[in-house]
Formats: C-alpha cells, structure tokens, sequence
C-alpha cells in the first residue's frame, strides 16, 4: 500500500525521516518497533 502525506491518517518522525501510515495502529507499531519494520525488505513492510 502506498500512502501519500495528503492520504496518510498519521505520521512520525524517525531518524530524520517523516513516515506516513494508513492508520493510527500501523503508526503505533512503528514507533514501538521501529528498527524491526526498517530491516525488512521494502515489500514486507507492510503491517
């Protein structure tokens, strides 16, 4: 899934980056864990 700034429902700061999320829950998995999702291959990142 591609999420854009003007159709993400959140985003975080990490690293110097701004990552955008279809939802607040998938945002919230990230921030918990974020190291674990930016080591996956880009087409398993989805949560």
């Amino acid at each position: 899934m591609t999420v854009t700034p003007e159709t993400s429902a959140a985003a975080w700061e990490h690293g110097g980056v701004v990552y955008y999320f279809c939802s607040v829950g998938c945002m919230e998995r990230f921030r918990q864990e974020p190291d674990r999702f930016l080591s996956m291959d880009p087409d398993q990142r989805h949560m």
